[in-house]
């Protein structure tokens, strides 16, 4: 088995620390301990020239994951079945917030005076599943205006960030509803919505 290098350790246990107890909160020498180097040693700085670089390393594995998972999103759209395309899209879009789950958590310790950077982190993730909600909208609806396909995909991508947001980020679960059942739920919701914009 390969070792896992020194600089891809140190951004894996400081995104999940950060995630875990807070960006602020977290020492250079707590990352150092759980990457497996020596606490208070300094070593984490023959990688990475501040704590906040190593956060823009981790944003930045972050954002790659994200391209790739868009790649995914490719395979599904154009299938013809709405309801089939809207349930493939809600495990695609859970999937991408549960990926993101590390990112958001150090969002959300950080109300305010977040760095720059995380917030244009935490913008893009969104503004890009809103967009690419709303283009496949457009797809089942060409004759709808781009702020009312803009709304929809606000509304659903929303809607499924608090399902994630009540376990992953607040740890208090409204109900043990499952997946599969929640992701029906919204399916059928949104299809209602879709097929009667197309009517109107």
């Amino acid at each position: 088995m390969q070792a896992v290098p020194t600089r891809e350790r140190l951004v894996t246990e400081a995104m999940r620390l950060f995630g875990e107890q807070g960006y602020r909160a977290t020492s250079v020498a707590q990352i150092e301990a759980a990457a497996g180097l020596a606490s208070g040693s300094g070593a984490l700085y023959h990688h990475f020239k501040s704590k906040e670089a190593l956060l823009d390393a981790g944003i930045n594995r972050q954002l790659d994951r994200r391209r790739a998972m868009q790649d995914i999103r490719a395979l599904f759209v154009g299938l013809g079945d709405l309801h089939a395309e809207l349930t493939l899209l809600a495990r695609y879009l859970l999937a991408v917030l549960d990926e993101e789950s590390q990112l958001l958590q150090i969002a959300s310790a950080l109300p305010t005076g977040r760095p720059p950077r995380l917030d244009d982190a935490y913008a893009a993730l969104f503004e890009s599943l809103y967009t690419e909600l709303a283009q496949w909208a457009k797809s089942w609806v060409p004759e709808i205006t781009d702020q009312q396909s803009m709304t929809l995909a606000v509304v659903a991508v929303n809607s499924l960030f608090g399902n994630r947001a009540t376990t992953t980020l607040l740890h208090t679960p409204v109900t043990d509803m499952p997946d599969e059942q929640y992701i029906a739920e919204w399916t059928a919701m949104l299809a209602n919505r879709i097929e009667a914009l197309r009517k109107s």
